[in-house]
């Protein structure tokens, strides 16, 4: 039985999407996320600003200990505390966003894990995902194991990508 989600928050009105997959499974076989959108957002994302208004939409205990900024973007609110972010934008102009998911890859996660399917567009989402691996060998090529100091940016920007770069 699939359930319809509709959006209406600062930057979707009207939209709607059904959930045909169990929540966090189901997942394509090549898709293997280290940490979960509650998680991501306990740990600090994105400045604390990403998702403040859409609460509506996802569980509610996504936010219980989710680190939001009251205001504007605050890159101590992020686990590494450091801004590792582009602008939307910059996210635009490079033709990362698609229209369904206006807030980029973070909000395509948060919805493909709560059960949507959109078959090629969750398809170059995981490609893109699988793109981070290429940060991953540096911080692991140019950093001591546990050296959580050691390339901040980076590992911020790997966690943005539900890689838990606190185990590199």
């Amino acid at each position: 039985m699939t359930k319809r989600v509709v959006v209406n928050d600062k930057m979707q009105q009207g939209y709607q999407y059904e959930l045909t997959a169990l929540m966090g499974e189901e997942f394509d076989p090549a898709f293997k996320p280290e940490l979960t959108p509650k998680e991501m957002l306990a740990l600090g994302v994105f400045g604390g600003v990403y998702m403040r208004d859409c609460r509506n939409e996802f569980p509610a205990d996504w936010f219980e200990n989710a680190r939001l900024a009251p205001d504007k973007r605050d890159g101590m609110l992020n686990y590494f505390q450091i801004n590792a972010s582009q602008p939307l934008a910059e996210w635009v102009r490079k033709g990362w966003i698609y229209d369904d998911d206006p807030r980029g890859w973070f909000q395509w996660y948060c919805r493909y894990y709560m059960g949507r399917r959109i078959t090629d567009e969750d398809q170059r989402q995981i490609k893109r995902w699988k793109n981070m691996t290429r940060h991953i060998a540096q911080v692991k090529k140019y950093c001591a194991p546990g050296d959580l100091a050691c390339r901040r940016r980076q590992r911020q920007a790997i966690l943005h990508w539900a890689y838990d770069s606190r185990k590199i």
